[in-house]
């Protein structure tokens, strides 16, 4: 009788701690979305680059605090790895920022999704894979079909920002095998906050921000950088990391319903249908190579 009660109490501490896992999950994935829209607020005092900047500025203060890197002691071969992903933290941020800005929340991050669909799918030959990149490479081409209103450069951004994700995660994966905790990620956001100084300083003498923009751009760096490295790293000590890979993939749907929201843009039916078709793709992709 104790040995069952125990095991009940057992496995309602792990629904416990699965439930706050997937509510911390849900927290860092629409504070990430609601952090670039307020952002976005800020474009037309700031303009994308000088709201980058901000939040460049703000995850170097978080992520340098949190890891503490000991960067003296870094080698030469380390200190590639972390230059190679500064160099993608600071092109990724303002390719999809500047995407947002001309394309729309929703259908920007989307298109970035491309990039961890890519390296799931990356070497693969098993049917069901090609049957995910086959069903996402039509819900791109639905996004992406030409209309009167069809933003060209946007589309090409949201795609560099993609293939800076992969690029991302590959660089993040190697790091973290050369390097202890988050030492390696928070010296690349300490190079990429340092890159951003002069652009910064720049952007900014030539459109004096306002409070309120001002205001925005700091709240967008503390609800995209801060609250989902936090959220995320605490999440994964009570999920598995193929659940986390899954419920990422829900970050265009939040986008999009973000966007609509607090941006009043709005999608067609076929877009969020191409949306849908994105998310399941990169889910099933996820759970594969899991």
């Amino acid at each position: 009788m104790n040995a069952f009660c125990a095991s009940v109490a057992m496995r309602e501490r792990r629904g416990m701690t699965r439930a706050s896992g997937v509510a911390l999950m849900f927290g860092s994935g629409l504070s990430n979305q609601v952090g670039a829209a307020v952002g976005a607020l800020a474009f037309p005092v700031l303009g994308p680059v000088g709201v980058v900047a901000v939040r460049q500025w703000v995850a170097a203060a978080v992520l340098v605090g949190a890891g503490r890197p000991r960067v003296r002691a870094f080698t030469a071969a380390q200190w590639r790895l972390v230059l190679g992903l500064a160099l993608v933290f600071a092109t990724m941020n303002v390719t999809l920022y500047s995407a947002i800005d001309r394309i729309g929340l929703g259908l920007a991050v989307t298109l970035e999704f491309l990039g961890p669909l890519a390296v799931a799918l990356a070497g693969s030959r098993r049917p069901l894979d090609l049957g995910c990149a086959l069903a996402a490479g039509a819900a791109v081409a639905v996004l992406t079909s030409p209309r009167p209103s069809t933003d060209y450069l946007g589309i090409g951004l949201a795609v560099v920002a993609a293939v800076c994700w992969a690029c991302y995660i590959l660089l993040n994966r190697a790091v973290g095998a050369r390097l202890p905790g988050v030492e390696g990620s928070a010296a690349a956001a300490l190079v990429s906050g340092a890159v951003y100084v002069p652009v910064g300083v720049v952007v900014l003498l030539h459109h004096p921000p306002t409070t309120a923009a001002l205001a925005c751009a700091l709240t967008a760096g503390v609800l995209s950088s801060a609250v989902p490295f936090l959220s995320d790293v605490l999440a994964l000590r009570r999920v598995p990391a193929r659940y986390f890979g899954v419920f990422m993939s829900v970050n265009p749907v939040l986008a999009a319903l973000v966007g609509l929201v607090v941006l009043g843009q709005h999608l067609d039916v076929l877009s969020w249908t191409a949306i849908a078709v994105i998310v399941a793709a990169n889910a099933v992709a996820v759970v594969r190579a899991a």
